[in-house]
């Protein structure tokens, strides 16, 4: 221990071996050691005493929209990164869709980058985006280090980012297959959306109806095809349909080379509570019935879902209107999906070791990023400290986001975030944070 710079000591520590009182040991941003809780400590290490609170790895959010440049006015770098930093999230890969211009070309990623380099509070990546016309950008963007490529099957909702049909999604997934890239994809069937009631208001039973069930499993059931076909990698993007699950299975069962999140909206909303008019809750897919939702948290115990992640998809609050067909869908969540996660899951009897695995390991290794998701030697220190069984009530003026608006207001929440740490340095505590310390990561080799 004669390197240490600082040594973090709780007596319950999150570790891919369990959790357990240790004393974690940090040199030049990296962890060296986990070692017994009574572990001497060098005279020139700084010693944190957590006491009872929790230490686990930050969380690796891999599906964040931040909108940075181009919508600033919806979300941002700086502030993204604080949110994210206040809830224990200490890397984020960004979308690349909402921001003017999107990444879809080494132009755009080299202008996106530029944009974040002095305004990440914790370290960011960025995935690439698979356009009906942009084939030929696909390897370059790879090779340039984003982590993979969004596609949707549906239309996105902004004009600049086209969905692919299934004739361009073969050729698309063809040339991502190629150099093993992953693709990422919104799963929703443009047919059958077509085919639902589109009647608009403020019900939002309408809109539950006009975004079926049906439309999440028909496009997983197509994109499992193309994948089994191909030997891609791909990976399905917030599910929501408890109906897609079996098919998933098999899927898995079969060696087809896929991997499914949902998101801590899916998981701790139900359609029945949301009121009609309130399109803060509006996401598409949408926030289903509890017995779906219940049906999902089986599937994370089971492993057919494989993580949790925020899809933290804000906008001003004008473009949430009482209708729901014209609203903007996208439910902000970065600074709370931690304690919502958690709050949902202790209460089905889960532990945070589940969460840790949902939530930071399985999206760390999802992008390849084996410095992060775990408390071991060699890993970056990169911590959340939670008191979990403290409560706080969501108060929109208390959250980082641009736009404090929240599906999860005035909603009590266990698990309060103390303090995050990346590579060993407190990045906030107690809502104090310091100068912007994060890294703009590439794709590993």
């Amino acid at each position: 221990m004669s390197d240490a710079e600082l040594v973090l000591r709780s007596t319950r520590v999150i570790t891919p071996e369990g959790t357990r009182a240790a004393t974690v040991v940090v040199s030049a941003g990296t962890i060296t050691a986990v070692l017994p809780h009574d572990a001497d400590v060098p005279s020139d290490a700084r010693l944190e005493d957590l006491g009872d609170d929790v230490l686990l790895p930050g969380l690796v959010d891999t599906h964040v929209h931040v909108n940075d440049p181009g919508r600033t006015e919806w979300e941002g770098f700086w502030t993204a990164t604080r949110a994210a930093a206040a809830g224990g999230i200490t890397t984020l890969v960004d979308m690349p869709l909402n921001s003017l211009p999107p990444t879809t070309t080494v132009d755009n990623l080299r202008t996106k980058r530029e944009v974040a380099a002095d305004k990440a509070h914790i370290d960011v990546g960025f995935w690439g985006g698979a356009l009906p016309d942009n084939v030929k950008d696909l390897r370059p963007l790879h090779d340039a280090g984003v982590f993979g490529f969004k596609a949707f099957l549906s239309p996105s909702g902004v004009d600049e980012f086209p969905h692919l049909d299934q004739d361009r999604l073969a050729r698309s997934l063809a040339e991502i297959a190629g150099f093993d890239g992953l693709l990422i994809v919104h799963a929703e069937d443009p047919h059958h959306l077509d085919a639902a009631p589109q009647q608009g208001g403020p019900r939002y039973a309408d809109f539950l109806a006009s975004r079926p069930r049906g439309a999440e499993d028909t496009a997983v059931a197509n994109l499992v095809a193309q994948a089994k076909r191909l030997h891609a990698r791909v990976h399905v993007l917030h599910l929501s349909s408890s109906d897609a699950l079996p098919l998933i299975a098999r899927a898995k069962a079969e060696g087809v080379r896929i991997t499914v999140e949902t998101c801590p909206h899916y998981l701790t909303l139900t359609a029945e509570e949301v009121p009609d008019g309130a399109s803060e809750f509006k996401c598409c897919p949408p926030i289903r019935e509890a017995a779906n939702q219940d049906l999902l948290w089986q599937a994370l115990a089971d492993g057919t879902i494989d993580c949790v992640v925020t899809d933290h998809s804000p906008s001003t609050a004008d473009l949430k209107t009482g209708d729901f067909a014209t609203a903007w869908g996208g439910i902000s969540g970065l600074q709370l999906s931690l304690s919502a996660v958690w709050t949902e899951a202790r209460r089905r009897g889960h532990g945070l070791e589940d969460v840790v695995r949902w939530m930071s390991t399985r999206t760390a290794a999802l992008v390849g990023l084996g410095q992060k998701g775990a408390i071991e030697a060699g890993r970056d220190a990169d911590f959340a400290v939670l008191a979990p069984d403290e409560t706080f009530t969501v108060d929109p003026a208390a959250l980082q986001h641009r736009n404090r608006v929240t599906a999860y207001a005035g909603r009590t929440l266990y698990g309060v975030v103390k303090s995050t740490w990346l590579r060993g340095e407190r990045i906030v505590a107690d809502g104090e944070f310091t100068r912007p310390k994060g890294r703009l990561l590439t794709r590993p080799h």
